[in-house]
């Protein structure tokens, strides 16, 4: 990846950098320096959504008629780079990064016609039903069982770790229509109203003190078939593409973020900064980041020409996951005696509640402690590397 800036390149940057002076409010901004985790609370993800979406830029990887920007592979890692360095909240990546190109991939026109104008306006929020209890990593197994009856299928049964469950309005949820056969001949894609009667969402408070996954219970759901995504029973040929934009989509832009914070925490410090140790693990994480974005351009390249991200999804959520958690403890190193003292109260966005010791450490253990799960989420890294060993390898 050629990382200089051409003239072209240089004027955009100039421009986003001005959008983002002009537009990014201080709400907005202290809520994007102050999350933890990949998803941040639609009071302020939603906002910064819509003032993106009047300007065009709420889904930069989209295909243009659609309503992407068709801005260069470059481009879109400036606007990234630039939104991270703001401290833009991020957005919700359910709608616009997972289930927006499933429907672009899959979708009849109708369902096009309809979804993707509310998911770019944010008017829908998404969860999504993958994971039940018993079938994480072996997705194939799910039992949420889906029975025909007319023009609706009937749901009853669990997910669980259902992220943004307790705000979403839609989801994108994969149930069991046939339970004969291989085990992922008989899985459905369904989109679906959390709505519906007989949908119930219990919270899980996370190690952080955080409540972002829950479970969901369905009792007799009662969900149209026009909400299927694809045949029946071929819902995991859906489920394994949109899986591909689950693992290979986003950016290391947050990541570069994050190490220029934990730079800037061990220059303060004094010591740190001089601490070949210290200093000798920042620099691997930077040349590791380095080709983490040479894997995103392949994938970048892939997407825009059509195609779909492949194995190399599957390096990417184990390259970025990895580097997530390494730069995590080097936060915690950098953050020093103060990272450690929980301050729920302390880091929520407009709290008037005086952080004990420096603002900039209240999330450095709480973002450590959610993403632990980041290896684990989205398939564990263990599956995504018996992928690439079959895919790449032909192991």
């Amino acid at each position: 990846m050629n990382l200089d800036l051409t003239t072209e390149d240089s004027e955009f940057r100039s421009q986003v950098r001005a959008f983002l002076r002009d537009n990014l409010t201080e709400e907005l901004a202290d809520a994007g320096r102050l999350v933890t985790s990949v998803f941040i609370e639609p009071q302020f993800s939603l906002p910064w959504q819509k003032i993106l979406h009047a300007r065009g830029w709420a889904a930069p990887a989209w295909p243009v008629e659609y309503g992407g920007t068709g801005w260069t592979e470059m481009q879109r890692y400036i606007f990234a780079s630039e939104c991270a360095r703001a401290g833009a909240p991020s957005l919700s990546p359910m709608g616009l990064a997972m289930v927006g190109p499933c429907i672009i991939g899959h979708g009849t026109p109708e369902q096009k016609a309809y979804y993707l104008p509310r998911i770019l306006a944010g008017e829908d929020y998404w969860c999504q039903g993958y994971s039940e209890p018993g079938s994480g990593s072996d997705l194939a197994s799910l039992s949420l069982r889906a029975t025909s009856d007319g023009d609706d299928y009937i749901l009853n049964g669990t997910k669980i770790w259902t992220t943004h469950a307790h705000h979403a309005n839609m989801m994108f949820c994969l149930v069991r229509t046939r339970f004969d056969g291989k085990p992922q001949e008989g899985i459905t894609f369904l989109l679906l109203d959390m709505t519906l009667p007989g949908i119930k969402v219990d919270p899980i408070i996370t190690l952080a003190g955080e409540h972002e996954v829950n479970q969901v219970f369905f009792d007799d759901v009662r969900v149209p078939k026009s909400g299927r995504l694809g045949a029946e029973n071929d819902g995991w040929t859906v489920a394994k593409y949109l899986l591909e934009f689950e693992r290979g989509g986003g950016s290391s832009a947050g990541l570069e973020a994050s190490v220029g914070r934990i730079r800037a925490l061990a220059t303060r410090d004094g010591l740190l900064a001089s601490d070949p140790g210290f200093t000798s693990r920042l620099a691997a994480a930077e040349i590791g980041l380095e080709a983490i974005k040479i894997t995103e351009q392949r994938v970048s390249s892939a997407l825009s020409s059509g195609g779909n991200p492949g194995p190399a999804a599957s390096m990417l959520k184990v390259q970025r996951t990895e580097m997530m958690q390494r730069i995590d403890t080097l936060g915690i190193e950098a953050g020093g005696t103060y990272a450690g003292v929980e301050q729920l109260d302390a880091r929520q966005p407009g709290s008037n509640i005086e952080p004990v010791g420096p603002s900039d450490r209240v999330t450095l253990v709480p973002r450590y402690l959610n993403n632990r799960a980041a290896s684990i989420y989205g398939g564990s890294n263990e599956v995504q590397r018996n992928i690439m060993a079959k895919m790449v390898l032909g192991l």
